[in-house]
């Protein structure tokens, strides 16, 4: 954590190994190893805090780095940056140098302390637990896995940051999308919330149209393989043979005639809730056959048979519907009732109960991971597609249009 030459992630994974053969405790070393990353991670702040401002004062000018762009550098990362620590952690050469940085720019030690000792002990458990979990399989795996993780910190600072920027500048973005939809509209009323909500799906399914374009390419480049058999071999080794049943029930939630509870209950609830309710129920139908017909049509484009050859399973047909209805369920059920609160625990739910079906299908050999992340990329399109779709039609009834 002081940027030495030290590779962490290899240290760590092999510590890991090291518990797996016994001859360390599990619990113990994540204490030792949390204890010695907070301690660097602690004296990289108070170097930079002694050292760093003066420093770039005098020098910074030279490179490019005066003291003008580091008070507004100083300012952004005053309000930003101590989030960012945790994810920091999995990019390696960014997470030896946000200590210095930190107490360079003055951030106060109790908020840094905070985050940065909390994700100190969360970057070695992962990495400990890893290790512990590969076993033999950890000179083979470990490299796969690191890729994966700096891939999804990445990920997750660039999800931070446009959060963290459209949550500064929401007005002004709203105020510009507003003008866009208002184009061609003669009678405009208040609905900044339909907007917002068309804005957001669109985004979304943008962004996961992307995603879907990757992995089509890793798909027909053969790519899969690896990340399928890092996964499966991980998924199994967290979840034995005493959770058999468990992701039983796990998967069925995932597969008809469980998918009809939500489904009923969102006709019931629709009826008795809803506010455009033909609408809905028009919209709620088109999820739910336009679902199976999309997951059909895809599988049998793109023909993976699964290990006993016996169906095709890409994408995975539970994981595209399980996100489907379930998804599109909870939008309707918190559309127009409930607050912030309420969407945000709806949102989790939703993403708890995929998980759930995603890790059951895997443990069972229903389905490989990528045939999992593949329903539920396509699946996340389909429903975002549709509420865009149906707030649109919303707001053009309306306004009368």
């Amino acid at each position: 954590m002081l940027a030495l030459p030290l590779p962490g992630e290899l240290l760590m994974t092999y510590a890991g190994l090291i518990i797996f053969h016994g001859k360390l405790n599990w619990l113990l070393s994540v204490v030792a190893s949390g204890s010695g990353a907070t301690l660097g991670m602690t004296i990289a702040y108070w170097i930079g805090y002694r050292l760093g401002h003066p420093f770039f004062e005098k020098y910074g000018s030279r490179i490019h780095f005066g003291p003008d762009r580091l008070n507004r550098l100083s300012s952004w990362f005053s309000r930003y940056g101590n989030k960012i620590l945790i994810i920091a952690y999995f990019i390696p050469g960014v997470r030896h140098l946000t200590g210095y940085f930190s107490g360079m720019t003055r951030l106060s030690f109790r908020h840094y302390a905070a985050y940065a000792y909390s994700g100190a002990f969360f970057w070695v458990f992962v990495f400990l637990t890893l290790g512990k979990l590969l076993g033999p399989k950890w000179e083979q795996y470990h490299h796969a896995i690191n890729r994966y993780l700096i891939i999804f910190g990445l990920i997750s600072a660039a999800v931070y940051l446009l959060a963290a920027l459209y949550k500064k500048k929401r007005v002004q973005i709203q105020a510009r999308i507003g003008s866009l939809l208002d184009r061609g509209i003669r009678h405009f009323h208040s609905i900044a919330k339909v907007k917002l909500i068309i804005l957001a799906a669109s985004f979304l399914f943008i962004a996961l149209f992307s995603v879907m374009i990757g992995l089509i390419e890793d798909y027909l480049a053969h790519e899969f393989t690896r990340f399928d058999e890092v996964s499966s071999y991980v998924i199994v080794r967290l979840f034995d043979a005493c959770w058999l049943d468990a992701m039983t029930w796990m998967a069925r939630f995932g597969s008809y005639p469980l998918l009809m509870l939500p489904i009923i209950l969102t006709g019931i609830w629709i009826g008795f809730k809803g506010k455009d309710r033909l609408l809905e129920y028009a919209f709620f139908v088109i999820v739910v056959i336009g679902g199976e017909g999309l997951d059909e049509g895809l599988r049998l484009l793109f023909h993976r048979m699964g290990a006993g050859g016996s169906q095709l399973t890409f994408p995975s047909a539970q994981a595209l519907m399980a996100l489907t209805i379930y998804g599109f369920a909870a939008y309707l059920l918190v559309r127009h009732h409930g607050g912030h609160r309420h969407r945000i625990l709806a949102v989790l739910a939703v993403a708890a109960l995929c998980l759930m079906i995603g890790i059951g299908l895997i443990c069972l050999g229903i389905d490989d991971p990528s045939d999992v992340a593949a329903g539920y990329v396509f699946g996340g399109m389909w429903m975002t597609l549709n509420v865009a779709l149906l707030e649109t039609f919303r707001f053009m009834r309306s306004n009368r249009l």
